[in-house]
Formats: structure tokens, sequence, C-alpha cells
């Protein structure tokens, strides 16, 4: 099976893409390029959003017109309306050389992100949880490229990605209270197959895998750790995926242009662009960080 161009959008390094069922809208970020990314499907357009420092993941929330960003700067409501923002928290503010990397939120709403260290310095990331304006919880700690995650059917399992690891994650999940615990392999990725970067859930509890240096995207059975598929991908820095469409039944890809040199690039010019293939399976609906209106940050929400 092999993906298709949907949008040459020219990222330097896309990432994090999601669905917003009731638009059609696909989002998704360049971190280096500071840039919200946002389509309409249905008329296959771009709109991007400048940021000031790199963003490195976008949540959509209960409140249509707010999205939740991490920036550089740190977390923030960002009003699609009227470009207004205002900051929630910031983790590490004072880790000098640490950014942000992928994020995503649990099937309650709670926001998970995970950090890394600019030049990427072994073990200097954590993973993070956010709860409407509360503090955000550190989860894990020692990371070295804190990456893709999602939640299994039954909301009793998170899985998780520090894609230095070439494995994922599995770690037992209250969803009533955001805790885990007992974390185990259940996925070894051979490094031949590229470095394992965002991840997503479908409908019938199976993990896609986004793999960097590896030009695909792999299907794989959490439950016994077997490969059971490979999407293609006409570019060699494939980040991330996600469910989308009408029907959910298409998967959405991401791809960077960064880290290719001037033949690499001239080899495969669709690098930087959105794809995406319609695998014969559906995903699910994308989880919402859940504001809770009766309480106020700054007098603005």
């Amino acid at each position: 099976m092999k993906a298709e161009l949907y949008i040459q959008a020219g990222n330097s390094l896309g990432e994090g893409p999601l669905w917003e069922f009731a638009t059609n809208n696909l989002l998704w970020v360049d971190i280096e390029k500071k840039l919200l990314c946002i389509s309409d499907v249905r008329k296959k357009n771009l709109i991007e959003v400048d940021f000031k420092s790199r963003l490195s993941a976008v949540a959509l929330t209960n409140k249509s017109n707010l999205v939740l960003l991490a920036l550089e700067t740190g977390l923030e409501l960002f009003d699609l309306k009227n470009g207004e923002s205002v900051e929630i928290a910031n983790p590490e503010r004072n880790i000098e050389n640490n950014r942000f990397n992928d994020g995503k939120c649990d099937p309650v709403g709670r926001f998970w992100i995970g950090s890394m260290d600019r030049t990427v310095k072994p073990e200097a990331g954590s993973l993070y949880c956010l709860e409407g304006f509360n503090a955000p919880q550190r989860k894990l700690k020692h990371l070295t490229i804190s990456n893709g995650m999602d939640w299994n059917l039954d909301k009793k399992q998170m899985y998780f990605i520090d894609t230095a690891d070439y494995e994922v994650k599995c770690f037992d999940y209250k969803v009533e209270t955001g805790s885990i615990c007992n974390p185990r392999k259940v996925i070894t990725v051979p490094e031949g197959y590229g470095a394992p970067d965002g991840m997503c859930i479908d409908a019938e509890g199976m993990l896609w895998i986004a793999h960097w240096a590896g030009g695909n995207v792999s299907r794989w059975n959490p439950e016994n750790g077997k490969l059971l598929e490979t999407v293609i991908v006409p570019a060699p820095h494939v980040t991330s995926c996600c469910f989308g469409g009408e029907n959910l039944d298409t998967l959405f890809i991401t791809t960077a242009r960064k880290g290719l040199n001037a033949q690499q690039l001239k080899d495969n010019p669709q690098s930087g662009g959105i794809f995406f293939v319609q695998p014969g399976v559906k995903g699910l609906r994308t989880n919402l960080f859940q504001i809770h209106l009766n309480k106020k940050l700054n007098g603005n929400y």
C-alpha cells in the first residue's frame, strides 16, 4: 500500500496532525517554521498561522473557537477567530535548552505533552499531563525524544513512544485520575525500519506508527507485538499520522524536509507534504481538551 500526496505544504518539520470532525478540517503544525496549519479537505486549501516561537502540538478543545497550543514559550489557549492567546502553564520555564514535542488529549480531555532537549541530549525530557487550568503533573522523566501516544479502546492502557528506545511501551492507565503505572514493552521496532515517531490507534485497537528516516507508516498489534501492514510514503522523514475524513477512514500523514540534503530533496521532492491513504479500517474521533467554562483564566475565558 502506498500513500498519495494530499497537499504539498512544504513543511520543514510537519507534525501532530488531528481531525476536526465538526468542520472537516485537518490541523497540524510545522515546528521549525512556527506555523499552525489548517486545511478544509473539501476545498483542499491551506491556511497558515504564524507564531513567534516553535509550535510543537495543537489540541482541539470543547470550545469551538479555542485550540490549545504547545509553544516554546508555554502552553497557551489560542482563539482562532481573533488571534488572542493566554498562557496556561509552562512547566519547563527554567530549562533553557528544552522544548515541547508531541502532545495529545486523553479520553476524558486531559492534555499530555512531552518535552526534549533541542540538541537531543539523552534523558533530558519529560512527559506532563495538564487537566483543565491546574498545574501540569510530570508523569515520566529521563526521556530523550518524548513522542507518539494514544489510549486503547477500553481506556485502561496508554501507549507511549520515546523515539530513542525504538519501542512502544504500554502503561496501565486509570481514566478517572490519569495515573499510569506498570510500564512494559509491547512493540519493538527494527532499526532498519526507521525511528518510531508519532502514533495513532484505529477502531480495531491496532497502532499506526510513523517512521522517521523510514519512509513509511506501519500498523502493529500491541497485544502480540506483530507487524500487520506497511504504508509506503514517498518522503523519508515521516513524522506522524491521524485518521480523518467524513467517515474517519482516511489516514493523513505528516512529513518533514528537515534533515535531508540537496540530493535527498531532489530524489524526494514531495517531502514536507501531507499524504493520505485509505487503509480499509477506520479511526476514532479526536479527543478534546476540556475547558471548564465555569472557571475564569485572567478574566478571558
